[in-house]
């Protein structure tokens, strides 16, 4: 992926494919670099887990980065940073399979899953990618970015109550899962 570059003007208009996009692009090259390396392979991972194929993960990626260079936020740390493109991620994911176009398409009819590059799907991951969406993205953060509940309560703007209810539901799926593939 390109890393993009910073515009002078505040309000400038740039042309993307055709179309016409307002942005506020108010952070440096450097600063979008850092970002970028400091978080792309999180946000990558974040989401082939809703996307599951390389190339939508990467269309994904590329319009999580291209939100990053049209916001005003102002991170107070790296931990903010990163909660604030997982989220992001996440949300335009889900955004993505709630269009119209998506539906007509069908695509669960894309091809087998694979992955260039390091990220490995073992079976543990692949049963998780199989969880209903509100539980795999609970699960994912948890267990593979090393989330407490509360940190993704308030990432995912839900009660803390809420996310350890997602776990435990999700681990039961998994435990049953697992324990049927065992016999």
């Amino acid at each position: 992926m390109k890393i993009f570059k910073r515009f002078n003007s505040v309000n400038r208009i740039i042309s993307e494919g055709g179309s016409k996009v307002k942005g506020s692009l108010l952070r440096t090259d450097e600063e979008l670099s850092e970002i970028y390396k400091r978080h792309v392979k999180t946000v990558y991972r974040v989401c082939f887990m809703y996307m599951k194929n390389p190339h939508d993960t990467e269309d994904m990626v590329q319009n999580t980065f291209i939100r990053l260079m049209q916001e005003k936020t102002h991170f107070q740390n790296f931990e903010h940073e990163k909660a604030w493109l997982i989220r992001t991620a996440t949300n335009l994911c889900k955004d993505f399979f709630r269009s119209w176009w998506t539906k007509t398409i069908g695509m669960d009819d894309a091809g087998e899953i694979s992955v260039e590059g390091d990220f490995i799907i073992d079976e543990t991951l692949r049963k998780v990618m199989e969880l209903p969406l509100k539980y795999k993205t609970a699960v994912y953060m948890y267990y593979y970015e090393g989330y407490s509940t509360a940190e993704i309560a308030k990432i995912l703007n839900k009660n803390d109550s809420t996310i350890r209810g997602y776990l435990h539901s999700a681990r039961k799926l998994l435990r049953i899962e697992i324990e049927g593939d065992l016999k």
